[in-house]
């Protein structure tokens, strides 16, 4: 359950702009979309070898 603190003066545009930003960085619509399938642990470890190699090899000289 999120928890928003609201104050007096707030108009309601504003409390709903905290709301949905704070749902966001909760992280709630990722968690349901990785629960929706099960993805067994070694697929989820090749993944990320294969993102991580992915990153590396299109950003990793961009540094020097």
């Amino acid at each position: 359950m999120l928890i928003i603190n609201i104050k007096e003066e707030d108009s309601i545009d504003r409390a709903l702009k905290k709301y949905k930003r704070k749902y966001q960085s909760v992280g709630l619509i990722k968690e349901l979309r990785n629960r929706k399938h099960f993805v067994k642990p070694s697929v989820v470890k090749r993944n990320q070898r294969l993102s991580a190699a992915y990153r590396l090899a299109k950003f990793g000289d961009q540094g020097e």
